[in-house]
């Protein structure tokens, strides 16, 4: 499946149930469109597209746009200053908005939040510039706490209440692969100080969170190598690891863009800055599992980097909103994907066997430390909202023994687990003992080789020698053998010349003798 051409005879009233699921299409649009661009970004809200900012041939757009989903046109949003900020000034800002490229945007109740992006007015910590919906006032909010330092390319996910700022590139170019919290309610910002192995260093990657616990990161790249892993960060243990996928194989790439809807994460595009990803990524985060749902064609705008990816309902159905991207040609087409239904009552498998067990054993061990009013201390709390209900002690010792049990069945399935560890550790020992012997073995004969080799060379010139002294010797010999002809030729006609002379003195003699 593909991308179908833009449908000009498109009925504007009812296009979203005209549509095919999963198959990207171009929606025809009525008036002037805004300048193509790539690394912007972009929100939709209440049915519309809202796009701000991004880069047009090395200049940064300050401009921002709306696209009604309804209407199926664009117009230009007019942003006024917050009439008591002087905080432009502050930061030698004189435009309403500067222009702004590779930042993130993030709707948070009647306001868009733009964080971080690359811009001509320098700042050495991280900007937050909000828009108003309804009164189009723009300005930049008063934040707090350790403040991260000036960057793009970052990644920003919402999780209830909280952003979380991953990685990015800082103006002096240095890649980073730190963690920030971002309290929305009492705009503070924190560092989050994470164990185990966080991702490499990394710039125009994606992040979505499953279950509101788990932030996966993906893809991106350094400025040499371009990724293709999944990471994850436990948002309550705040532990880094790297499960194992399955499904299609992913290409490296950065610049894509991403978006999650219930347990799918969806990735369009991106690129490697010599060829551009016409693929359209599914990945399913409670079994992370990968899967193609679409392959575009070459040099489709689509399969760019520095696209933008949103997720929209419209009539009950769901939807992703492409817009703009960079493939050799900078790019303005809205493109649509109207999304199956999906069935969301089989079983989560997330981890691989190990970690689960390992990440249930931890969970259960906090149940019990909890229902035992054992306190653990949390940096990110993600409890939001919770609700207190009455339950009678006999079930809750009813559900600690079972907690018990299931924790004791895991440690079980941990320690066989590590055993096989220490099988695999002590055949892996062998293997490379085995290996190391191979190779001096390998070393040996290669050298044994090497002196035959030497062996032959020398036998084949020592050859080449004995057959030119045969070929000499066949010339002597062919020379000897005419000599010899000659030579008995020469002896007969000595033998003639000398019966010739007898002859004739016989024949004098008698003449002298008879007178």
């Amino acid at each position: 499946m593909g991308a179908e051409e833009i449908k000009t005879d498109m009925d504007i009233n009812s296009w979203p149930s005209d549509l095919a699921h999963e198959q990207w299409v171009a929606l025809p649009v009525s008036g002037a469109r805004p300048s193509a661009r790539y690394k912007h970004a972009a929100v939709v809200a209440d049915e519309k597209l809202y796009i701000t900012g991004g880069s047009r041939n090395g200049r940064y757009l300050s401009d921002i746009q709306l696209f009604d989903l309804r209407s199926l046109t664009w117009s230009s949003l007019k942003l006024k200053i917050e009439p008591s900020d002087d905080k432009s000034e502050e930061n030698g800002l004189q435009e309403v908005l500067p222009g702004i490229s590779d930042h993130s945007m993030i709707k948070w109740e009647n306001k868009l939040l733009l964080l971080g992006g690359h811009s001509k007015k320098s700042s050495d910590a991280m900007i937050v510039h909000f828009i108003d919906l309804e009164t189009h006032v723009c300005g930049v909010m008063d934040t707090f706490g350790t403040i991260p330092v000036a960057r793009g390319g970052h990644s920003v996910t919402l999780v209830g209440s909280k952003l979380i700022v991953v990685g990015g590139e800082d103006r002096s170019r240095k890649l980073l692969n730190d963690v920030h919290v971002l309290d929305l309610q009492t705009m503070t910002w924190s560092v989050v100080e994470s164990t185990q192995t966080p991702p490499a260093p990394r710039f125009d990657h994606s992040a979505a969170v499953h279950s509101e616990r788990y932030l996966l990161i993906f893809g991106g790249c350094s400025h040499s190598v371009f990724f293709n892993d999944l990471h994850v960060l436990d948002l309550q243990t705040l532990e880094w690891f790297q499960p194992q996928v399955q499904g299609d194989l992913v290409s490296p790439r950065a610049g894509h863009a991403g978006i999650s809807i219930d347990e799918m994460s969806y990735i369009v595009g991106g690129g490697d800055n010599n060829n551009g990803c016409p693929e359209t990524l599914a990945l399913n985060m409670s079994k992370l599992v990968w899967s193609t749902l679409t392959t575009l064609k070459e040099r489709h705008p689509l399969a760019s980097e520095g696209l933008s990816i949103c997720s929209a309902v419209i009539d009950g159905e769901k939807y992703l909103v492409a817009f703009g991207g960079y493939n050799g040609k900078y790019n303005n087409e809205v493109f649509v994907m109207k999304l199956k239904p999906r069935d969301l009552s089989h079983p989560k498998i997330f981890q691989s066997p190990a970690a689960a067990a390992a990440a249930a054993s931890v969970t259960a061990a906090y149940a019990l430390a909890k229902s035992e009013k054992l306190e653990f201390p949390q940096i990110i709390d993600l409890n939001y909202n919770g609700v207190e209900k009455s339950v009678p002690q006999k079930d809750i010792n009813t559900e600690i023994d079972a907690i018990k049990e299931e924790k004791a069945a895991l440690e079980s399935s941990i320690d066989k687990v590590r055993a096989e560890n220490c099988m695999l550790r002590e055949k892996i020992d062998e293997l490379k003992c085995n290996h190391t012997e191979l190779s001096k073995e390998l070393q040996s004969v290669q050298g044994q080789l090497i002196s035959e080799r030497s062996r032959c060379f020398k036998l084949e010139a020592q050859i080449a020698e004995l057959q030119k002294m045969l070929e000499s010797l066949q010339t002597v010999e062919n020379e000897v053998q005419i000599l010899g002809r000659q030579k008995s030729a020469l002896e007969q006609e000595m033998e003639l010349s000398s019966a010739q002379r007898q002859g004739s003195g016989g024949v004098w003699q008698w003449i002298a003798g008879g007178t």
